[in-house]
């Protein structure tokens, strides 16, 4: 005969209290804005249980605004629309705003039309030297 064990909500709060208890808050810095943000023992908790490895990256406002942009994109993407996109970031030379028409990789200097050309300049002559 089967042995069958009833598990009360009061077992199931004290073993998510003990994992809780295992994992710390800890501060990470966001990939995309670069301010600091706090991944929560809950949510490592979470992440555990989903058997996810790799922690956040990126802090809610930016995750959210990445996961738009995608949403942005597939929608026109199937629904046949060419969708022209223009970012708007800083120059990793000289500071002066401006827009590029790509969304810049993390770790990935972004240049002004104007240092781009001056550093395409510089490289094409050495090239032929």
């Amino acid at each position: 005969m089967e042995q069958t064990q009833v598990i009360t909500e009061e077992q199931i709060s004290n073993t998510q209290v003990q994992n809780e208890s295992e994992f710390e808050d800890r501060n990470i810095r966001c990939v995309d804005c670069g301010e600091n943000f706090i991944w929560t023992a809950g949510e490592q908790v979470f992440f555990h249980d989903k058997g996810l490895k790799n922690e956040p990256k990126r802090c809610k406002g930016c995750k959210q605004a990445k996961n738009e942009r995608l949403a942005a994109i597939a929608a026109a993407q199937s629904s046949g629309v060419r969708q022209r996109i223009e970012v708007s970031v800083q120059c990793a030379q000289c500071g002066q705003q401006t827009t590029v028409p790509f969304y810049p990789s993390q770790g990935r200097p972004v240049y002004c039309r104007t240092c781009f050309l001056a550093a395409r300049g510089v490289d094409s002559s050495a090239a032929s030297a």
